[in-house]
């Protein structure tokens, strides 16, 4: 028989192997523990109701249009409203009607003035010797409808199961916002408020200027 050979160096060798592969198993499920406790300590650590970051990546900055502008702003209405849209769809032949609704809170500016720049010569007549000026300023206009995106939001979107949703129903929803709070400022008077207010401040800008006799029209 060969010497290191035999049951008792075969049983060495047995225990050897058994002694390795006890210890891998150990060094493996200590680390799924070790790995475990971190993962558990990251998520105790975050704040339960933290949201999601945002990422805003730059793009590059495109001017499409330079104006010079030249307005007198001498009213502004603040309105809300709440815009009702839907977009009514026939499905199945046309026996099944489905729809695609959204309700918008919108809320904006209506600004109204005078825009200078239709100024025509012959508009401002003046006399320094006499100490008079006579201005007719065009008529007044809705200059601006801003909406407020802090106070405008979609309060509820529905779509049938049976309808397409459209993708710029947001997009018409505010279009239609504009437009009716533009509609209700001019119904409320925001020109004849505007006019009003122009009148003043110009005869009050003119009298400083030296004329005492300043007087003030709008063409039709």
């Amino acid at each position: 028989m060969t010497e290191g050979s035999g049951p008792a160096q075969d049983g060495r060798r047995f225990a050897r192997g058994v002694r390795w592969v006890t210890a891998a198993l150990l060094l493996a499920a200590a680390a799924f523990v070790a790995s475990s406790l971190v993962t558990c300590a990251f998520h105790l650590a975050a704040p339960a109701d933290e949201e999601p970051a945002t990422v805003v990546r730059p793009t590059p900055n495109v001017i499409v249009a330079v104006r010079d502008l030249a307005r007198l702003e001498s009213a502004e209405y603040h309105i809300e409203r709440v815009v009702d849209l839907r977009d009514r769809q026939e499905r199945l032949f046309g026996l099944v009607q489905a729809e695609d609704a959204i309700l918008l809170v919108a809320a904006g500016e209506v600004t109204a003035g005078v825009d200078l720049t239709l100024l025509r010569d012959g508009d401002v007549v003046v006399d320094p010797e006499a100490g008079t000026a006579r201005i007719t300023l065009p008529a007044p206009r809705v200059l601006s409808t801003r909406l407020d995106s802090d106070r405008t939001y979609v309060h509820s979107r529905q779509t049938d199961a049976l309808a397409r949703r459209s993708e710029t129903l947001e997009t018409r929803a505010r279009q239609e916002a504009e437009r009716t709070l533009t509609d209700a400022a001019v119904e409320a008077g925001i020109l004849d408020r505007a006019r009003n207010n122009a009148e003043q401040t110009i005869v009050v800008l003119v009298r400083s200027l030296g004329y005492d006799d300043v007087q003030v029209g709008f063409a039709e």
